[in-house]
């Protein structure tokens, strides 16, 4: 396998510098007019001054203005940050060793940067938080769903605990709090094909080959509310909620199921009642045997009222 070209620049804002591959032919004479082109939503008077500041970069060092387009050449830069509403919830780590760092992410809070969501992400809060810049994520985890994610330290251990998750290794349970319905069996095992088109903010189940299977189990109900665990077997888009709604039963706060509601990126209320509850696997390089466990609790479960009222 070919390693990845390492970048000529740090990371800056706890952000690793974005990095292009310049095509093999092409009829620019600069590398300011391939830019121009390559990023039309960079202004070419932003572009220039970048240049002229020393922020873009070759394998050698800054470019300037006037460097030839150089074909299947490597560069370098760091993109200007976007405006971004602030996220008032913190992160709690969990546990930490030499390679591993598992914490519990908030509602609201992205996992990683992506879109509108840049700084305000648990990765790059928590590289700048603990000064840990080479830290990656081992998973993801939803921007509105709570709970246990695992970052991976050391960049040499990455490998291993990424493939970890991508190999199911990893054992997860959610709880979430919804709607109760006595009529509805459970323990019950949901089997259906889930299909999220790019672009299409919701995913929907489909007919066809089974593809994500979720075990949902009624912990406890009161007041017209259920306290559930879920276990998921597949990995698919928005699986939990659209399981749990399929079943009629919809999570609290979910703006995506059955109904999708927009919500302003700065409205903090009534946040998804979905925790990642447990991570439970045998350490790739130690062979030990870990489960971890949130210290977060769903709101809506407490209190109904305060749940209505957040923050």
């Amino acid at each position: 396998m070919r390693r990845k070209r390492p970048s000529p620049i740090p990371p800056r804002h706890g952000l690793d510098a974005a990095r292009l591959r310049l095509p093999e032919d092409g009829t620019w004479a600069t590398l300011l007019e391939h830019l121009v082109e390559r990023l039309p939503r960079v202004t070419p008077g932003r572009i220039e001054q970048m240049l002229r500041e020393e922020r873009i970069y070759g394998m050698d060092g800054p470019l300037s203005v006037d460097t030839p387009f150089d074909p299947g050449s490597f560069i370098w830069f760091h993109r200007d940050l976007p405006d971004e509403v602030p996220v008032p919830f913190e992160l709690k780590v969990v546990h930490r060793d030499e390679h591993l760092l598992v914490v519990d992410k908030p509602h609201f809070l992205a996992a990683i940067p992506r879109g509108k969501h840049i700084q305000q992400t648990a990765l790059v809060r928590l590289r700048q938080e603990l000064d840990l810049p080479h830290l990656s994520p081992a998973h993801r985890l939803d921007r509105v769903t709570a709970g246990l994610m695992m970052f991976v330290i050391t960049p040499s251990a990455r490998g291993a605990h990424q493939t970890m998750f991508r190999d199911r290794k990893v054992h997860k349970e959610y709880e979430a709090i919804a709607p109760y319905d006595p009529a509805l069996t459970l323990p019950r095992t949901v089997r259906s094909r889930i299909v999220k088109e790019r672009g299409v903010l919701v995913a929907q189940e489909v007919p066809g080959e089974e593809n994500a299977r979720t075990y949902v189990e009624l912990l406890e109900h009161r007041d017209g509310l259920g306290r559930y665990r879920l276990v998921p077997a597949t990995g698919r888009t928005h699986q939990l909620r659209v399981h749990l709604s399929g079943l009629g039963v919809p999570i609290l706060g979910d703006d995506f199921y059955p109904v999708l509601t927009e919500k302003p990126l700065d409205d903090f209320s009534k946040p998804l009642q979905l925790l990642a509850k447990v991570l439970d696997f045998d350490d790739p390089l130690t062979g030990e045997h870990r489960r971890l466990t949130s210290t977060l609790r769903l709101a809506a479960w407490d209190s109904l009222d305060a749940w209505a009222r957040q923050p």
